[in-house]
C-alpha cells in the first residue's frame, strides 16, 4: 500500500480520536475498558505509546530490505507472550499516570500523532524501518499497523464511553483492504457489515455465527493476533 494512503488514514483516525477525547470528564477517564486492566485513560496512554515508536524508528538507521508486512507483524509469537503483555500494560499505565489531567494526556497524544505525520511525510517511498520486536518493515506497512491500533482501540474506547463508534471512512477503507483484500470487499458489504462491524468481528470483539465464520474463511479474511 502507498505510504501516503496509510498515513492519511492514520491521521484522520487519530484526529478523530483527539476530538472525541477532548473534554472528557475525570469520571469518564477512569471508566474501565474491555482491554483489562486498562481504564479509558490508560488505554489512550497505550495508543500514544504505540504511536511514539514511529519517530524513534525513523531516527534509527534504515534496514536494507523489509522482511514482513502488516499482517505478518501480528503473528502469534513472543510479542504476545504473558511477559510481553505485562510489560505492555505497565508501560501504558506508567505513561498515563504521568499526566495529572485527561486534557494533558489528549494534548500529548495529539502532539505525538502530529509528529508522526510530520516525520513520515518527509520519508522517501520504500523507506524501511525496524520495529522494537526486530522486524524490518516498509514504513507504509508499519503505519498500517498503527491504523489498526488506533481504530480497534477507538472502538474499545467508544464502547467504554457508551458512544457510537467513530471509525473514519479512511481508516475503515484501509483496514477492509488489509483484512479482507480489495477483491472481497463487495462480499463483506453483501453480508451487511459496516466497516466497524467487520472490524469488531475480525478482531474478536463481536461473535461470529457458524455461517459467518464459514463465509469469512472462504473469503480469506486475515485474523490478527492483538495484545
Amino acid at each position: 500500500m502507498n505510504s501516503s494512503i496509510a498515513l492519511d488514514a492514520l491521521v484522520h483516525e487519530s484526529n478523530r480520536l483527539s476530538q472525541e477525547a477532548d473534554g472528557l470528564s475525570e469520571t469518564e477517564w477512569d471508566r474501565p475498558t474491555r482491554c483489562e486492566p486498562w481504564s479509558v485513560r490508560e488505554l489512550l496512554g497505550h495508543i500514544r505509546v504505540v504511536l511514539a515508536w514511529v519517530p524513534e524508528m525513523l531516527a534509527a538507521p534504515a534496514p536494507e530490505t523489509a522482511d514482513i508486512d502488516a499482517v505478518e507483524y501480528y503473528r502469534p509469537d513472543a510479542r504476545f507472550s504473558e511477559r510481553t503483555n505485562t510489560a505492555r500494560i505497565d508501560l501504558a499505565r506508567d505513561y498515563a499516570n504521568q499526566h495529572v489531567t485527561g486534557a494533558s494526556l489528549v494534548k500529548d497524544f495529539t502532539a505525538t500523532w502530529q509528529r508522526v505525520e510530520e516525520m513520515s511525510r518527509q520519508e522517501p517511498v520504500g523507506r524501511v524501518v525496524r520495529t522494537r520486536h526486530g522486524d524490518a518493515m516498509l514504513l507504509s506497512e508499519f503505519l498500517l499497523t498503527r491504523v489498526v491500533e488506533v481504530a480497534v482501540h477507538g472502538l474499545d474506547l467508544a464502547d467504554a464511553l457508551e458512544r457510537d463508534p467513530w471509525l473514519t471512512p479512511e481508516a475503515g477503507s484501509v483496514l477492509l483492504d488489509l483484512l479482507a483484500g480489495p477483491d472481497h470487499i463487495p462480499a463483506i458489504e453483501a453480508l451487511g457489515w459496516r466497516p466497524e462491524v467487520f472490524l469488531r468481528k475480525a478482531t474478536g470483539r463481536a461473535d461470529l455465527t457458524e455461517e459467518e465464520r464459514a463465509e469469512v474463511t472462504r473469503l480469506g479474511v486475515q485474523w490478527l493476533t492483538l495484545g
